[in-house]
């Protein structure tokens, strides 16, 4: 019966090759730099992203709760630009809207490295933090799923707030090259969980 040294060997020797191939160092500087550029380059994902850029009116809805009557908030504003391959947007409300004004920022990209889509938001209306997400496939840029990292928002007893543990999903459907849908789902964490769709943003492209 062969000793552990020799069972053991073929194994390493094994893991090393695949190590070196897995993390192989370009011959030179150069070629470290071309892999780089080629990884900057904007892909068919960052080049749609640039016809998202530009001034868009908003149209938020709103359900408070699973069948809750939707309230609507119009008088929004949607500022967006390309910062590298990430479409960056600013959403606030106009001077002399109704409601409360507030800012909303998100970055949206697509990783060639990891082929998925991330996405991050900051809401001055929550205090939820950095909210994160990612897609599960390199979802076409006509319909990108999304999920959340799971995260934990206020539920208020009193003078007192619990973090209550939450999902979320958000789906960006872009229909036209002018009309946009960005659908948000939320699932409480409970014994009987039920998903809604919580948020609605339409947006119309301004000329």
């Amino acid at each position: 019966m062969p000793s552990k040294p020799h069972r053991v060997l073929p194994a390493i020797a094994a893991v090393l090759a695949l190590s070196s191939t897995l993390f192989a160092v370009p011959a030179n500087a150069a070629d470290a730099q071309s892999v780089m550029d080629k990884l900057n380059e904007f892909g068919p994902e960052a080049k749609a992203l640039v016809q998202r850029a530009g001034t868009w009116d908003v149209t938020i809805t709103n359900w408070e709760k699973p069948g809750a009557t939707p309230t609507v908030q119009t008088g929004l504003v949607a500022e967006r630009r390309m910062i590298g391959p990430m479409l960056e947007e600013v959403l606030r409300t106009v001077p002399g809207a109704p409601g409360a004004a507030f800012t909303r920022a998100d970055f949206l990209t697509f990783n060639k490295q990891e082929g998925r889509w991330q996405y991050m938001s900051m809401d001055g209306r929550v205090p939820d933090g950095m909210m994160v997400a990612y897609s599960i496939d390199p979802d076409p840029e006509q319909r990108i799923f999304m999920s959340f990292l799971p995260f934990a928002s206020p539920n208020i007893i009193g003078d007192i707030a619990i973090g209550q543990f939450w999902r979320m999903e958000q789906v960006i459907t872009r229909q036209d090259a002018d009309h946009e849908v960005k659908d948000q789902y939320f699932t409480l964490a409970g014994s009987a969980p039920v998903k809604w769709r919580g948020i609605s943003y339409s947006y119309t492209r301004r000329k």
